[in-house]
């Protein structure tokens, strides 16, 4: 130990440090809980078909609503419809995912977390 330095200062700046590392990390647990909440609020509609087909997801990727134009109901051709469907639905599940990945980018900061760590 050099001159003028007293044995335990340092770990105590150390302890600081890491209780305000421990404060930051639970401000943004916290944060990320409430944006968690908002994200399962979210809602996107989507269309295929030119609009025959519109469906809408929640942020919780639950489908809440499918509606069907009269006209594309054609019993001869189910699989088209079907489709439409697959369609709209998927594209409705990729808007939600984007609005919550800029939801949560608003806390992180834009960091790069791994998948299906949120």
């Amino acid at each position: 130990m050099g001159r003028g330095m007293k044995a335990g200062k340092r770990s105590g700046a150390r302890k600081q440090s890491r209780g305000n590392q421990m404060a930051q990390i639970q401000a943004m647990q916290s944060q990320m809980a409430a944006a968690q909440e908002r994200v399962e609020t979210l809602e996107a509609e989507a269309g295929a078909g030119g609009g025959a087909v519109s469906v809408r997801v929640n942020g919780k990727h639950e489908l809440v609503s499918v509606k069907l134009e009269p006209e594309i109901v054609d019993p001869d051709d189910i699989e088209m419809l079907q489709d439409l469907i697959i369609a709209a639905t998927n594209e409705a599940m990729r808007q939600v995912d984007e609005m919550a990945s800029a939801e949560m980018s608003k806390i992180t900061g834009g960091i790069g977390l791994p998948p299906g760590l949120l």
